[in-house]
């Protein structure tokens, strides 16, 4: 399954870093609705969630938010950047 979501531009000066977070079991599709970019696929047991990141605020705002939604992360991988 995966979670198709907006696109909204954050401006050029903005650079992103790709990340991918691995959670175990099933991620609601509404714990994504502030993080336009980032798209979920369930693979097996676990949801993987990846897509650009402004910065490590941004990367703390959805941990932050994954907890309230009760669900555990496994992984939490920097990937390189597409650029």
């Amino acid at each position: 399954m995966t979670v198709a979501i907006s696109h909204k531009p954050w401006g050029p000066a903005v650079p992103s870093v790709y990340y991918e977070i691995r959670i175990s079991g099933v991620l609601p599709a509404e714990a994504l609705l502030d993080f336009e970019k980032l798209s979920a696929s369930v693979h097996q047991v676990e949801t993987v969630v990846h897509g650009p990141l402004q910065d490590q605020a941004a990367l703390h705002g959805l941990l932050a938010r994954l907890e309230t939604f009760g669900v555990q992360v496994i992984e939490v991988r920097r990937l390189q950047d597409d650029d």
